[in-house]
């Protein structure tokens, strides 16, 4: 075989092991979302959020006093945020999470789960 056929022979087994492997890892556009909830003016924005399985979801504190969030459910909670503090939590199972400021009960949201096929974004 001469050398420009192996080498041709090479780059053809290299592009097809390329291939194989691209197929089997998802490309990073598939990774899982991530999505923030705002604290200010005693109020978490947006209220309410749909979301796909395995989106992230963080809470940032822009007011100036603490706050928390807590699941109606205790699946999640934060300790005290202060200014800018941020908490994060990982839904990985459908439903419906209402949560609410355990520091000021009033203060109440919920993050709607939905089936990688549905659709994500605030409401």
């Amino acid at each position: 075989m001469t050398t420009i056929a192996s080498n041709i022979c090479i780059a053809t087994a290299l592009a097809v092991a390329v291939f194989a492997v691209a197929a089997t890892f998802p490309a990073a556009s598939a990774q899982a979302a991530e999505m923030e909830v705002r604290i200010d003016n005693f109020a978490f924005a947006p209220q309410r959020m749909a979301v796909k399985v395995g989106t992230t979801v963080t809470w940032i504190n822009d007011d100036d006093i603490p706050h928390t969030v807590a699941s109606n459910t205790k699946l999640f909670r934060s300790s005290a945020l202060d200014t800018k503090d941020k908490f994060s939590f990982t839904f990985t199972t459908l439903g419906a999470y209402e949560y609410f400021c355990s520091l000021h009960p009033h203060m109440t949201g919920a993050i709607v789960v939905e089936a990688a096929t549905g659709t994500n974004g605030a409401q």
